[in-house]
């Protein structure tokens, strides 16, 4: 049975004393400068009550005295003394740069069991050595990007489990995250398992997702579960969002010698790493829809959106607009940005010429504008900018269109959801491989399309790496 101090009380005393050096070192700050003030009072007092006196001795006209006053005055605003700050503690760090760093999220890191506590072991391989060596190692990538870091344990004791989670309230930390190891009677089972709570609002299905998904890209190590009904004391109990993942199974041979192994071990603390670096510096999505609105589908991407607070982008058909008419106005009304796609859909009549473009393009414009009363400044070419239809005309309608001020976007991963009729698993597969990791993508998709209603929550699901916003005129384009 663990006795004396909890871990939890050593560190409110470690936090007090903390606490009461800073306040010595504010109230001697605030009286030094008290002190400047009121020397640098009693100069101005002097210098006033010499510059009456010599006036009234000189008898000098009203004229003479003010230009001298103008020009002691500025000599007096130049000449101000220096604030002397106190001297620091030697290893301590100022005021100054304290606020700074407490900015910074705070990431609570917890090994898992440890002490007399030693999880699982099969073989001479004990879990709770595993989970600190990770940890370890994961606290070091941490603080090299800049994050602060508080491990649950550094070292081979037992924390009550209760402990962990109030220490990680009590200095509000930002995430909490559990590093576990498996077991099972079967031998042949192996694979990564990344557990949450998936009861309440704290953003925890994302921070799981984001560290399951870059674990398995970082090790290949074999996603078996990502599980939201988590009934741990560390995943319900904390107040900042939390998971936990299991790394592997002990039991499965083969994964115990990977899991022993440093180079692996570098590998999971990796991924977990750059799960959380994600969670807190994620990668920009534009997602953009094309050639809407329709009744059903138009609706069924917006109710998801909203439903997930999601501003995207809507390149509309004026023609589609005075059929529905209320989707339009709901697209406006939800905050999403509105774009011009074109009045009507025919390239045989859109590409004609530049002139016929920006006909259609300035009758879908007025359309939209009277049905939304949004004056839509960017829009996207039927077929992208480069296209087997506007070839000849392409470099005219772009100068012609930018001299008015309109700024169009193109597109760098799409979810083929207009190119051929696919499954929406198809389609999700499509949109998440198109992306190729980059850092700024402007998704293509159509809202018009059934399927691709269907599939948006997964999409969505799938990309827990990237913010989602909406294009406007202040975003650099992609064009092709």
């Amino acid at each position: 049975m663990y006795e004396g101090d909890s871990e939890y009380r050593k560190y409110c005393n470690w936090l007090n004393k903390k606490q009461k050096k800073s306040k010595r070192r504010k109230n001697i700050r605030m009286l030094m400068t008290a002190v400047c003030v009121g020397v640098l009072s009693l100069l101005l007092l002097g210098f006033v009550w010499n510059f009456c006196k010599a006036a009234m001795q000189k008898k000098e006209t009203t004229e003479t005295t003010n230009i001298l006053m103008e020009d002691n005055a500025s000599e007096y605003v130049v000449a101000e003394p220096a604030v002397v700050e106190p001297a620091e503690t030697p290893g301590e760090p100022s005021a100054d740069i304290a606020d700074e760093v407490e900015t910074e999220p705070v990431i609570f890191v917890d090994a898992g069991h440890g002490g007399a506590d030693e999880g699982c072991a099969r073989e001479g391989v004990r879990e709770k050595d595993i989970n600190l060596a990770i940890a370890l190692l994961v606290q070091e990538k941490l603080e090299n990007l800049g994050y602060q870091v508080v491990m649950a344990r550094e070292g081979d004791s037992y924390i009550a489990k209760e402990d962990r989670v109030k220490r990680a309230n009590a200095i509000q930390a930002d995430i909490y995250v559990s590093i576990h190891q498996n077991a099972s009677d079967e031998t042949g089972v192996s694979g990564m398992e990344v557990w949450y709570q998936d009861t309440d609002e704290r953003d925890n299905k994302r921070l799981a997702k984001l560290i399951c998904q870059q674990t398995a890209k970082s090790t290949n190590a074999l996603e078996r579960e990502l599980r939201g009904d988590a009934d741990f004391h560390v995943t319900g109990k904390t107040t900042m969002p939390a998971c936990l993942i299991e790394t592997g199974f002990l039991s499965n041979a083969q994964e115990r010698t990977k899991l022993t192994a440093p180079e692996y071990q570098e590998q999971i603390a990796d991924g977990i790493v750059q799960g959380i670096d994600y969670y807190f510096h994620p990668k920009t999505m534009y997602l953009t829809f094309d050639d809407g609105p329709s009744e059903e589908n138009t609706n069924r991407v917006l109710d998801i959106l909203k439903e997930r607070n999601i501003q995207a982008t809507f390149f509309l058909v004026g023609e589609n607009v005075q059929k529905h008419p209320e989707e339009a106005r709901r697209i406006a009304a939800e905050g999403h940005t509105i774009g011009i796609h074109c009045n009507n859909h025919d390239y045989g009549v859109v590409y004609a010429s530049a002139d016929s473009y920006i006909q259609d393009f300035e009758q879908a414009r007025q359309i939209i504008y009277e049905v939304t009363g949004v004056e839509a400044n960017i829009f996207r070419f039927p077929g992208g900018s480069v296209n087997n239809y506007n070839q000849n005309v392409r470099d005219e309608i772009i100068e012609k269109m930018t001299e008015k001020g309109y700024i169009y976007y193109d597109w760098n991963a799409s979810l083929e959801d207009a190119v051929q009729k696919s499954e929406p698993q198809q389609l999700v597969q499509n949109g998440v491989g198109s992306t190729l990791g980059r850092q700024k993508v402007i998704m293509l998709a159509h809202d018009v399309v059934y399927n691709t209603g269907i599939c948006l929550n997964d999409l969505l699901d799938a990309l827990p790496e990237y913010e989602m916003k909406p294009l406007s005129e202040s975003v650099e384009p992609i064009q092709f």
